[in-house]
Protein backbone atom coordinates (compact mmCIF):
# COMPACT_ATOMS: atom_id res chain seq x y z
CA UNK A 1 0.00 0.00 0.00
CA UNK A 2 1.06 3.58 -0.70
CA UNK A 3 2.95 5.41 2.04
CA UNK A 4 1.15 8.32 3.70
CA UNK A 5 3.80 9.86 5.90
CA UNK A 6 4.90 13.44 6.43
CA UNK A 7 3.23 16.80 5.86
CA UNK A 8 0.04 17.09 3.81
CA UNK A 9 -1.83 20.34 3.22
CA UNK A 10 -5.61 20.52 3.60
CA UNK A 11 -5.83 22.84 0.63
CA UNK A 12 -8.16 25.82 0.49
CA UNK A 13 -10.34 26.45 -2.55
CA UNK A 14 -9.67 30.01 -3.76
CA UNK A 15 -12.71 32.07 -4.73
CA UNK A 16 -13.22 35.31 -6.59
CA UNK A 17 -14.95 38.24 -4.91
CA UNK A 18 -18.13 37.25 -6.77
CA UNK A 19 -18.03 33.76 -5.30
CA UNK A 20 -16.75 31.76 -8.28
CA UNK A 21 -13.98 29.19 -7.95
CA UNK A 22 -10.61 30.60 -8.98
CA UNK A 23 -9.21 27.63 -10.86
CA UNK A 24 -5.98 29.29 -11.93
CA UNK A 25 -5.48 30.46 -8.37
CA UNK A 26 -5.96 26.87 -7.25
CA UNK A 27 -3.34 25.74 -9.75
CA UNK A 28 -0.94 28.33 -8.33
CA UNK A 29 -1.55 27.05 -4.81
CA UNK A 30 -0.79 23.47 -5.85
CA UNK A 31 2.39 24.61 -7.58
CA UNK A 32 3.37 26.63 -4.50
CA UNK A 33 2.93 23.58 -2.28
CA UNK A 34 5.07 21.45 -4.58
CA UNK A 35 7.80 24.09 -4.79
CA UNK A 36 7.90 24.35 -0.97
CA UNK A 37 8.48 20.61 -0.58
CA UNK A 38 5.17 19.42 0.87
CA UNK A 39 4.56 15.65 0.80
CA UNK A 40 0.98 15.82 -0.39
CA UNK A 41 -2.18 17.85 -0.74
CA UNK A 42 -5.74 17.19 0.38
CA UNK A 43 -8.18 19.12 -1.79
CA UNK A 44 -11.94 19.01 -1.27
CA UNK A 45 -11.82 18.58 2.49
CA UNK A 46 -13.41 20.84 5.09
CA UNK A 47 -10.69 23.45 4.54
CA UNK A 48 -11.50 23.28 0.82
CA UNK A 49 -15.16 24.11 1.54
CA UNK A 50 -16.44 20.94 -0.09
CA UNK A 51 -19.94 21.29 1.44
CA UNK A 52 -20.54 24.33 -0.79
CA UNK A 53 -18.91 23.11 -4.00
CA UNK A 54 -20.98 21.58 -6.75
CA UNK A 55 -19.86 18.44 -8.55
CA UNK A 56 -18.68 20.22 -11.71
CA UNK A 57 -16.45 22.48 -9.60
CA UNK A 58 -15.12 19.48 -7.71
CA UNK A 59 -14.35 17.63 -10.94
CA UNK A 60 -12.28 20.52 -12.23
CA UNK A 61 -10.39 20.96 -8.95
CA UNK A 62 -9.51 17.27 -8.77
CA UNK A 63 -8.37 17.34 -12.39
CA UNK A 64 -6.03 20.27 -11.72
CA UNK A 65 -4.67 18.79 -8.49
CA UNK A 66 -3.93 15.38 -10.00
CA UNK A 67 -2.36 16.83 -13.15
CA UNK A 68 -0.10 19.28 -11.30
CA UNK A 69 0.91 16.77 -8.62
CA UNK A 70 1.56 13.82 -10.92
CA UNK A 71 4.88 12.16 -10.06
CA UNK A 72 5.72 14.87 -7.52
CA UNK A 73 3.45 14.67 -4.48
CA UNK A 74 0.45 12.64 -3.33
CA UNK A 75 -3.16 13.73 -3.71
CA UNK A 76 -5.75 12.64 -1.15
CA UNK A 77 -9.18 13.74 -2.34
CA UNK A 78 -11.97 14.54 0.08
CA UNK A 79 -14.81 12.15 -0.73
CA UNK A 80 -17.06 12.12 2.31
CA UNK A 81 -20.83 12.31 2.61
CA UNK A 82 -23.47 11.48 5.20
CA UNK A 83 -25.20 9.46 2.48
CA UNK A 84 -23.28 6.23 1.81
CA UNK A 85 -24.53 6.13 -1.78
CA UNK A 86 -23.02 9.55 -2.51
CA UNK A 87 -19.81 8.66 -0.69
CA UNK A 88 -19.38 5.61 -2.93
CA UNK A 89 -19.83 7.82 -5.97
CA UNK A 90 -17.25 10.35 -4.72
CA UNK A 91 -14.68 7.68 -3.82
CA UNK A 92 -15.13 6.07 -7.24
CA UNK A 93 -14.59 9.47 -8.84
CA UNK A 94 -11.37 9.98 -6.87
CA UNK A 95 -10.14 6.59 -8.06
CA UNK A 96 -11.15 7.19 -11.68
CA UNK A 97 -9.45 10.59 -11.76
CA UNK A 98 -6.12 9.29 -10.49
CA UNK A 99 -6.03 10.31 -6.83
CA UNK A 100 -3.66 8.44 -4.53
CA UNK A 101 -6.30 8.07 -1.82
CA UNK A 102 -9.73 9.25 -0.72
CA UNK A 103 -10.43 10.97 2.60
CA UNK A 104 -13.76 9.73 3.97
CA UNK A 105 -15.23 11.55 6.95
CA UNK A 106 -17.45 10.00 9.60
CA UNK A 107 -21.02 10.64 8.40
CA UNK A 108 -22.22 13.87 9.94
CA UNK A 109 -25.66 14.77 11.33
CA UNK A 110 -26.99 11.18 11.03
CA UNK A 111 -24.82 10.03 14.00
CA UNK A 112 -24.64 6.40 12.78
CA UNK A 113 -24.24 3.49 15.19
CA UNK A 114 -21.24 1.15 15.10
CA UNK A 115 -22.78 -1.25 12.59
CA UNK A 116 -23.64 1.59 10.23
CA UNK A 117 -20.18 3.13 10.51
CA UNK A 118 -18.42 -0.15 9.83
CA UNK A 119 -20.58 -0.82 6.79
CA UNK A 120 -20.10 2.74 5.54
CA UNK A 121 -16.32 2.38 5.56
CA UNK A 122 -16.55 -1.15 4.17
CA UNK A 123 -18.42 0.32 1.19
CA UNK A 124 -15.62 2.87 0.74
CA UNK A 125 -12.93 0.19 1.02
CA UNK A 126 -14.62 -1.94 -1.63
CA UNK A 127 -13.97 0.69 -4.32
CA UNK A 128 -10.31 -0.31 -4.46
CA UNK A 129 -8.45 2.90 -3.61
CA UNK A 130 -6.62 3.61 -0.32
CA UNK A 131 -9.01 5.16 2.20
CA UNK A 132 -8.02 7.60 4.94
CA UNK A 133 -10.68 7.66 7.65
CA UNK A 134 -11.43 11.18 8.92
CA UNK A 135 -12.42 11.15 12.60
CA UNK A 136 -13.63 14.58 13.71
CA UNK A 137 -16.42 14.44 16.25
CA UNK A 138 -16.52 18.23 16.67
CA UNK A 139 -17.95 18.52 13.15
CA UNK A 140 -19.78 15.21 12.80
CA UNK A 141 -21.21 14.58 16.25
CA UNK A 142 -19.80 11.05 16.24
CA UNK A 143 -16.40 9.92 17.53
CA UNK A 144 -14.94 6.63 16.30
CA UNK A 145 -13.79 4.80 19.41
CA UNK A 146 -10.55 2.82 19.17
CA UNK A 147 -12.34 -0.52 19.42
CA UNK A 148 -14.38 0.31 16.30
CA UNK A 149 -11.37 1.85 14.55
CA UNK A 150 -9.65 -1.53 14.91
CA UNK A 151 -12.48 -3.19 12.99
CA UNK A 152 -12.42 -0.51 10.30
CA UNK A 153 -8.63 -0.73 10.05
CA UNK A 154 -8.84 -4.43 9.26
CA UNK A 155 -10.90 -3.80 6.12
CA UNK A 156 -8.96 -4.07 2.83
CA UNK A 157 -7.75 -0.72 1.46
CA UNK A 158 -8.16 1.17 4.74
CA UNK A 159 -4.83 2.99 4.76
CA UNK A 160 -5.04 5.12 7.88
CA UNK A 161 -6.81 7.84 9.82
CA UNK A 162 -6.82 11.61 10.02
CA UNK A 163 -7.22 11.90 13.79
CA UNK A 164 -9.06 15.04 14.86
CA UNK A 165 -10.65 13.71 18.02
CA UNK A 166 -8.75 16.26 20.10
CA UNK A 167 -8.02 13.50 22.61
CA UNK A 168 -4.31 12.69 22.86
CA UNK A 169 -5.13 9.61 24.93
CA UNK A 170 -7.31 8.21 22.16
CA UNK A 171 -4.71 9.09 19.55
CA UNK A 172 -2.11 7.21 21.55
CA UNK A 173 -4.40 4.21 21.82
CA UNK A 174 -4.96 4.17 18.04
CA UNK A 175 -1.21 4.26 17.42
CA UNK A 176 -0.39 1.65 20.08
CA UNK A 177 -3.21 -0.78 19.31
CA UNK A 178 -3.49 -0.46 15.53
CA UNK A 179 -0.55 1.30 13.88
CA UNK A 180 2.44 -0.01 15.80
CA UNK A 181 1.36 -3.69 15.74
CA UNK A 182 1.15 -3.50 11.96
CA UNK A 183 4.62 -2.04 11.79
CA UNK A 184 5.82 -5.05 13.79
CA UNK A 185 3.90 -7.42 11.49
CA UNK A 186 1.75 -8.92 14.22
CA UNK A 187 -0.73 -11.67 13.58
CA UNK A 188 -3.44 -9.05 13.11
CA UNK A 189 -5.38 -9.33 9.86
CA UNK A 190 -3.75 -7.29 7.08
CA UNK A 191 -0.71 -6.80 9.35
CA UNK A 192 1.56 -6.38 6.33
CA UNK A 193 -0.16 -3.07 5.59
CA UNK A 194 0.86 -0.07 7.66
CA UNK A 195 -2.01 1.89 9.22
CA UNK A 196 -0.95 5.52 8.92
CA UNK A 197 -1.98 7.89 11.70
CA UNK A 198 -2.03 11.55 10.71
CA UNK A 199 -2.92 14.48 12.93
CA UNK A 200 -5.87 16.57 11.86
CA UNK A 201 -4.89 19.30 14.30
CA UNK A 202 -1.74 21.35 13.72
CA UNK A 203 -1.13 21.73 17.46
CA UNK A 204 -1.02 17.93 17.87
CA UNK A 205 1.51 17.21 15.12
CA UNK A 206 4.53 16.96 17.40
CA UNK A 207 2.88 14.98 20.23
CA UNK A 208 1.27 12.60 17.72
CA UNK A 209 4.59 11.86 16.00
CA UNK A 210 6.34 11.49 19.35
CA UNK A 211 3.83 8.73 20.17
CA UNK A 212 4.66 6.91 16.94
CA UNK A 213 2.31 8.62 14.48
CA UNK A 214 3.13 9.51 10.91
CA UNK A 215 2.51 13.19 10.23
CA UNK A 216 -0.20 15.79 9.72
CA UNK A 217 -2.91 16.98 7.39
CA UNK A 218 -2.31 20.64 8.10
CA UNK A 219 -4.23 23.88 7.73
CA UNK A 220 -1.40 26.32 8.44
CA UNK A 221 0.77 24.69 5.77
CA UNK A 222 -1.42 26.49 3.24
CA UNK A 223 0.68 29.51 4.21
CA UNK A 224 3.94 27.97 5.45
CA UNK A 225 4.34 24.51 3.87
CA UNK A 226 8.13 24.43 4.19
CA UNK A 227 7.97 25.08 7.94
CA UNK A 228 5.35 22.41 8.55
CA UNK A 229 7.39 19.99 6.45
CA UNK A 230 10.49 20.86 8.51
CA UNK A 231 8.60 20.15 11.74
CA UNK A 232 7.31 16.76 10.61
CA UNK A 233 10.63 15.75 9.07
CA UNK A 234 12.59 16.61 12.21
CA UNK A 235 10.12 14.76 14.44
CA UNK A 236 9.92 11.69 12.19
CA UNK A 237 13.72 11.53 12.16
CA UNK A 238 13.89 11.73 15.95
CA UNK A 239 15.32 15.25 16.11
CA UNK A 240 12.85 16.30 18.79
CA UNK A 241 14.72 19.35 20.09
CA UNK A 242 14.59 20.86 16.61
CA UNK A 243 10.97 19.80 16.14
CA UNK A 244 10.01 21.29 19.50
CA UNK A 245 11.57 24.63 18.59
CA UNK A 246 9.59 24.76 15.33
CA UNK A 247 6.42 23.71 17.16
CA UNK A 248 6.68 26.62 19.57
CA UNK A 249 7.59 28.99 16.74
CA UNK A 250 4.42 28.02 14.89
CA UNK A 251 2.06 27.83 17.86
CA UNK A 252 0.91 31.50 17.70
CA UNK A 253 -0.02 31.03 14.03
CA UNK A 254 -1.81 27.76 14.77
CA UNK A 255 -3.91 29.48 17.41
CA UNK A 256 -4.63 32.47 15.19
CA UNK A 257 -5.63 30.24 12.26
CA UNK A 258 -8.50 28.89 14.35
CA UNK A 259 -9.64 32.16 15.93
CA UNK A 260 -12.87 31.54 14.04
CA UNK A 261 -14.23 28.67 11.97
CA UNK A 262 -11.73 27.16 9.53
CA UNK A 263 -11.06 28.07 6.69
CA UNK A 264 -12.08 31.71 7.18
CA UNK A 265 -8.91 32.81 9.04
CA UNK A 266 -6.42 30.91 6.84
CA UNK A 267 -8.03 32.26 3.67
CA UNK A 268 -7.69 35.78 5.03
CA UNK A 269 -4.05 35.11 5.93
CA UNK A 270 -3.32 33.81 2.42
CA UNK A 271 -4.94 36.87 0.88
CA UNK A 272 -2.81 39.22 2.98
CA UNK A 273 0.28 37.21 1.99
CA UNK A 274 -0.52 37.66 -1.70
CA UNK A 275 -1.61 34.09 -2.38
CA UNK A 276 -4.91 33.15 -4.06
CA UNK A 277 -7.68 32.59 -1.54
CA UNK A 278 -10.49 35.12 -1.62
CA UNK A 279 -13.55 34.97 0.61
CA UNK A 280 -15.25 31.86 1.93
CA UNK A 281 -18.66 30.94 0.60
CA UNK A 282 -21.75 31.38 2.70
CA UNK A 283 -22.74 30.26 5.23
CA UNK A 284 -19.17 31.12 6.26
CA UNK A 285 -18.90 34.87 6.66
CA UNK A 286 -16.15 37.42 7.17
CA UNK A 287 -13.99 37.56 10.25
CA UNK A 288 -15.23 39.71 13.11
CA UNK A 289 -13.12 42.89 13.50
CA UNK A 290 -11.51 41.66 16.73
CA UNK A 291 -10.60 38.32 15.15
CA UNK A 292 -9.19 40.03 12.07
CA UNK A 293 -7.05 42.32 14.23
CA UNK A 294 -5.73 39.39 16.27
CA UNK A 295 -4.88 37.42 13.13
CA UNK A 296 -3.12 40.37 11.50
CA UNK A 297 -1.14 41.07 14.67
CA UNK A 298 0.12 37.48 14.82
CA UNK A 299 1.04 37.36 11.13
CA UNK A 300 2.85 40.69 11.37
CA UNK A 301 4.79 39.68 14.47
CA UNK A 302 5.82 36.45 12.75
CA UNK A 303 6.87 38.49 9.70
CA UNK A 304 4.55 36.53 7.43
CA UNK A 305 2.97 39.75 6.18
CA UNK A 306 4.10 43.38 6.32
Amino acid sequence: MTEFRGAFTALVTPMTETGEVDYEGFRRLVQFQIAEGIDGIVPMGTTGENPTLDESEEDKLIEIAVKEAAGKIKVIVGAGSNDTRNMIKYVQRAKNMGADAALVVTPYYNKPNDDGLLRHFEAAANIGIPIIVYNIASRTGRNIQTSLMKEIANLPNIAGVKESSGDIGQIGDVIREISIPRTLESSRKNSNNKFWVLSGDDAFTLPLISLGGDGVISVVSNLIPAKVKALTKAALEGRFDEARNIHYELLPLIRAAFVETNPVPIKQALTWAGLPAGPARLPLGKLAPASEAALKKTLTEMKLIK
